[in-house]
């Protein structure tokens, strides 16, 4: 087994290599004046069991490139199999066509990532998980469930927790952790206005005095987040936490989580923190190394990645 990153995340590589206790493998990736990406891979990989980590995260197309190129670099190099890690999966949000004459670029980045020569895929959280099925070959998406609960049953008094999806969309993924939790579930029904803008309507659930704990898989502008926070904080919530799989974070979403009414915002690692997101009072990183590379040992196995979350 052999383990290689792009530029997009690094610092995750690392801490799934030092999980494996295995080094992270050479490789070059970098640009020319004209910024085409070039990538060499600076050791040994004929007949290996390959695994590229890469999430396409911001700057999104030159981190698919860089993955794109990096998996076609193994190919030829006569790697017996390769698999994309992908711990964040961008273009995810556009699995449907919303409106008409618009594309699905979900699909088309898993046949993209799979033209390019991938045998596998192993990722984390999917938007959607039907995205799976977008995917010609085997795909396994994972689930950030476990390092979630773990951090909240090590920082919260369970008894007084309420789970909250801050959608109707998202109630199967709060479902999972408040069963994990043995805690009640809270929803947020909300209209969207327009794109970007979110309007909170009403809270379903009894939120008085719990320590609620909303549950999602991306947060982006922060806007939805913002606005649940303070619904139900005005429905007598005694505090209000995010815990988020995917911190996007664009725009001036730090400076909008940081003054709000979250207490804390919690993102795993999934895209490489920035420098804001890092010095933020309300914002805290857990990673999701263990996990990863716990999925990545079993694969190299063949031994099952399911069982991890029964």
């Amino acid at each position: 087994m052999k383990v290689f990153a792009g530029n997009s995340n690094r610092h995750l590589a690392e801490a799934i290599c030092t999980y494996l206790n295995v080094p992270l493998g050479k490789a070059s990736v970098r640009r020319f004046a004209d910024q085409e990406i070039f990538v060499e891979i600076q050791e040994n990989v004929r007949g290996e069991d390959v695994f590229v980590v890469q999430s396409t995260s911001f700057p999104t197309n030159d981190h698919l490139m860089e993955l794109l190129i990096m998996i076609d670099a193994m190919r030829r190099s006569s790697a017996r199999r390769i698999t994309a890690v992908l711990p964040y999966f961008g273009y995810a949000r556009q699995d449907r066509r919303a409106s008409g004459r618009t594309p699905i670029s979900a699909k088309l980045v898993a046949n993209l990532i799979t033209e390019a020569g991938a045998d596998r895929v192993l990722t984390l959280d999917l938007h959607a998980g039907q995205i799976q099925g977008f995917f010609d070959i085997p795909t396994d998406n994972l689930y950030a469930v476990p390092v979630l609960t773990r951090d909240i049953k090590a920082n919260y008094d369970i008894s007084n927790v309420m789970v909250v999806s801050p959608d109707v969309g998202g109630v199967v993924r709060a479902r999972s952790l408040a069963k994990r939790l043995d805690c009640l579930l809270a929803i947020v029904d909300k209209r969207r206005d327009r794109p970007g803008e979110s309007e909170v309507m009403n809270i379903i659930g009894e939120v008085e005095g719990k320590d609620c704990l909303l549950i999602d898989d991306i947060v982006d502008s922060g806007g939805t987040l913002c606005n649940a926070a303070d619904a139900l904080l005005a429905q007598g919530a005694a505090s209000v936490t995010a815990y988020i799989t995917h911190g996007v974070l664009s725009g001036g979403a730090v400076t909008r989580i940081t003054s709000s009414k979250l207490r804390e915002l919690v993102i795993t690692d999934s895209i490489q923190p920035t420098t804001a997101v890092q010095s933020a009072h309300n914002i805290r990183v857990i990673t999701t190394a263990t996990l990863i590379g716990e999925a990545i040992n079993r694969t190299s196995q063949e031994e099952s990645v399911s069982s991890l979350f029964d």
